[in-house]
């Protein structure tokens, strides 16, 4: 009988995963340490036990890279965070700032069934309430693209699509701000010294940050 994971690992397989999806090349311990907001050192260690059991490949220098076996598994957990997300938001009324450190705590079930049974009554959501999209059942994942509203130029408009920053501080600013996924924004006017811009949304117009426009995902329109 195969020893299970600790949440700990599951927790690492999961941050390399998210750390490296779009760019596909080895993870530095310094950035894993910075997403988990942990030690090196610590990292170093852990790095060291999955490589045991053949869930990444580390070379030192070089960074880490889940291998096959550690790719399935930290896809699995980001499924059943994701669902739950949806869950939490869609049935029990959470916030989307609310959801995410309560779907820390369910990724952790291993109940193949529950996770398939929680899919099926949610008729199969494609992104969670971040705008992230959600794994099939096998393991597939799109990605909604790299377009951050920061890219865009003045007279260009666009549809929020997804957050790049899931904290609760950003998630809150953005509620503030009447900032949701679907919002359409007309960006009005970009400030050359800092690349703050003017923006429309919802027919009132908001000032942000730098900070704030490279941080959302958009489609453009």
């Amino acid at each position: 009988m195969k020893a299970e994971l600790s949440q700990t690992e599951e927790n690492y397989l999961k941050a390399i995963f998210s750390i490296s999806f779009t760019s596909n090349k080895a993870v530095s311990t310094n950035a894993i340490a910075e997403k988990l907001k942990t030690k090196a050192s610590s990292v170093t260690d852990m790095i060291k036990k999955l490589s045991e059991k053949s869930l990444v490949n580390y070379k030192k220098y070089q960074g880490v890279l889940l291998t096959e076996k550690g790719k399935k598994i930290a896809v699995k957990v980001i499924r059943k965070h994701r669902l739950w997300e949806v869950f939490l938001v869609k049935h029990l009324d959470f916030s989307w700032d609310e959801v995410h450190e309560v779907a820390e705590q369910l990724e952790h079930v291993k109940s193949t069934k529950l996770t398939q049974e929680l899919d099926r009554y949610l008729d199969y959501p494609s992104h969670d309430p971040h705008g992230d999209p959600i794994p099939d059942e096998n393991g597939k994942i799109a990605h909604h693209g790299d377009t951050m509203l920061s890219s865009l130029d003045e007279k260009q408009s666009c549809i929020v699509i997804g957050v790049k920053d899931s904290s609760a501080s950003f998630l809150k600013y953005l509620d503030n701000a009447r900032v949701k996924l679907g919002s359409v924004v007309n960006v009005l006017e970009k400030v050359e010294f800092d690349d703050s811009m003017r923006i429309e949304i919802q027919g009132a117009q908001l000032s942000i940050s730098h900070q704030i426009s490279k941080n959302l995902f958009v489609k453009k329109i």
